[in-house]
């Protein structure tokens, strides 16, 4: 018996995959969330309100007086106040005309009257109005990941709700004969750290009606399927993609990733990827995510370091390389064929281009990095 999915006769280059792969795609609307539920998320761009803080308020405990009424005054030599002074604490708004904030030590109440014995600036003990965000207002920008530290300002800034793009992605398994689905779950971690709203869901069967009704299940911006893209006899996930629309491309000039599929259906694009951790991992970095981050907005960015020594590469194929970053320079731990210890301990991925023979070392190479 002969399988009866096949790769194409001449795999198809990586660029060209890619360049099929996001025709026609745009950004998703945005969707404005509250604050809590959208960290990671992909921005649509906010400006935040401006001044802020909107007054003058203390940022520490004791007495609010204004810096100039305090001129010469020493322990040698206190100045007496012709009135009460105002007690603050952090947090509390700055009394009018009041300018600074003295310890608790240097005022003293000698019968009625408050005594200082020591001098302040203006501006001491106090966070002045604007001094957080100015008049032209601070802008989150869109195709920004939301940090923690985003989070924080808006909430200080009052606002409840952020927009952002979250695509729509359908994760679908095709269930491993072994039972394993590890890398399915793999790649809805990794789609859901990029910023996409998961939808999960399993093939009832590795056969091309299974797999085709699967690929129908749910309306999303993106399609990834795991498993099935080889040419084994229970594979069929590329002949499902010819059944549910069209089929792109069986077989990228990519290493690993070599079976990837590619395919559209209503307008929908889907990624195809092999079932073995390496082979959809390098799928998923060189074409599924950026894919997505074009529906979300999201701008990538690289990390550009000499490499610490050469590498090699074959002409004809982009070669995936690891990489740990090493004494300002980037260290190459694999090419091509990837380890699970290898993917863990890696801090970047380069794609070498299909053209290149590799790169020497000291070269600077721009690579896509996996930790923060």
């Amino acid at each position: 018996m002969t399988a009866e999915q096949r790769l194409a006769a001449s795999l198809i280059p990586l660029d060209a995959a890619l360049i099929a792969l996001l025709d026609g795609l745009e950004p998703v609307a945005p969707t404005e969330l509250p604050i809590a539920d959208i960290l990671g998320a992909v921005c649509a761009g906010i400006t935040l309100p401006s001044p802020f803080p909107e007054m003058d308020f203390a940022v520490t405990d004791g007495w609010a007086l204004c810096a100039q009424d305090l001129v010469g005054a020493s322990s040698y030599s206190p100045l007496a106040l012709t009135g009460p002074p105002v007690w603050v604490e952090a947090g509390d708004p700055m009394p009018l005309g009041s300018d600074c904030v003295v310890d608790s030590d240097l005022v003293e109440l000698l019968g009625p009257v408050f005594q200082v014995s020591g001098e302040a600036l203006p501006g001491q003990g106090v966070r002045r109005a604007g001094s957080d965000i100015g008049e032209g207002g601070l802008t989150i920008a869109a195709g920004r990941r939301l940090g923690v530290l985003d989070l924080m300002l808006a909430r200080a800034a009052g606002l409840e709700k952020i927009a952002i793009r979250a695509p729509r992605l359908h994760l679908i398994n095709i269930p491993a004969i072994s039972g394993s689905a590890v890398t399915a779950q793999l790649i809805a971690e990794s789609a859901r750290a990029a910023g996409a709203d998961v939808v999960y869901s399993q093939a009832e069967g590795r056969d091309v009606l299974s797999v085709a009704k699967a690929l129908g299940g749910e309306r999303c911006d993106l399609i990834v399927t795991v498993g099935g893209t080889g040419v084994g006899r229970t594979d069929a996930t590329a002949g499902a993609l010819k059944t549910s629309g069209k089929l792109i491309a069986h077989g990228i000039a990519l290493q690993p990733g070599r079976t990837t599929a590619l395919g559209k259906a209503d307008n929908t694009p889907i990624v195809a990827l092999a079932g073995a951790p390496d082979q959809a991992l390098a799928a998923w970095w060189t074409l599924a995510l950026p894919a997505l981050d074009r529906l979300s907005g999201h701008l990538q960015h690289t990390k550009t370091l000499p490499l610490a020594r050469k590498i090699s590469s074959s002409v004809g194929i982009a070669d995936i390389a690891l990489l740990k970053k090493s004494d300002g320079a980037w260290m190459p731990l694999a090419i091509g064929d990837l380890s699970l210890g290898h993917i863990v301990r890696a801090d970047a991925w380069l794609a070498v281009p299909a053209s290149s023979e590799g790169f020497a070392a000291g070269t600077p190479v721009d690579a896509h990095m996996l930790r923060v």
